[in-house]
């Protein structure tokens, strides 16, 4: 049962994160934490999320506006580490609520809040008419990376408010996927090398035992067979979808991330 479960969100995500540029790891980590524990669980999830990365650098980044991936995708990755270290210091922030649902418990805290808000208002962009047809001037793609950036070290939520700005900027649907597909590719890439280091000068316990690696073998096939079902349609999907599709995925995460869920 675990295998056809865990089979079927990867492939579902995955074919929707194709266009979204979020929501794998998201959708992911909570099928994983049934059946692993929870370190056990962000491990399989980051696995399954860093291969899928790399199948969808080398199905779509072809396509990738490559002054884009530069202007936005570099000030990302350097603000993501900003955003990491400014985590640091207002974790001490009190949390206003936590509560239980079922064996989960949620957290809510100012900044989940805010950037929840965020996002909210990001979903209105993408699904109100009067608001959909806004473009960004591309002069602003540094500041969108930055802002990217900061709140992906920050929150690790990055994906969201990436796809959120390059839905604007003018580009068709085939380099907005590919240009994704290459920052998120870049942005993964820096923040495995950063946890890598940190595993390493722990010198902490591998989180995943030889028995957990067949379940994330099949996250990953099945991870792979929905970006291939997603590319397969590629040329039918316009941005009008694309930006709807993110403003939903949005709206949920936000909710979400708002309750303390995640």
């Amino acid at each position: 049962m675990s295998f056809v479960v865990v089979a079927l969100v990867a492939l579902f995500a995955a074919g929707l994160t194709l266009y979204s540029g979020f929501g794998l790891g998201t959708l992911l980590l909570p099928v994983f934490a049934l059946f692993f524990p929870i370190e056990a669980a962000v491990a399989a999830t980051a696995v399954v999320h860093g291969a899928n990365n790399v199948f969808k650098l080398f199905m779509v980044g072809g396509h990738a506006d490559r002054s884009i991936v530069l202007r936005f995708g570099l000030p990302a990755i350097l603000a993501a580490f900003a955003g990491a270290a400014a985590l640091g210091f207002v974790a001490h922030i009190d949390e206003i609520a936590r509560y239980s649902l079922g064996e989960r418990e949620a957290v809510i805290t100012p900044v989940k809040l805010l950037l929840g808000v965020m996002m909210l208002v990001f979903a209105l962009f993408e699904l109100l008419p009067r608001l959909r047809s806004l473009t960004f001037d591309r002069r602003y793609l540094l500041l969108g990376g930055l802002l990217s950036g900061f709140f992906g070290g920050f929150s690790g939520h990055q994906g969201a408010l990436r796809s959120a700005f390059l839905a604007k900027v003018g580009i068709d649907t085939k380099a907005f996927v590919g240009t994704n597909a290459v920052i998120g590719f870049l942005v993964d890439a820096a923040r495995i090398a950063m946890y890598l280091a940190l595993f390493v000068f722990a010198s902490a316990d591998n989180p995943l035992g030889a028995d957990q690696w067949p379940l994330i073998l099949t996250g990953i096939l099945a991870a792979f067979a929905g970006v291939l079902l997603g590319t397969r349609f590629l040329h039918k999907i316009t941005m009008h979808t694309v930006q709807t599709i993110t403003g939903v995925m949005l709206i949920g995460i936000a909710l979400a991330l708002g309750a303390g869920l995640i």
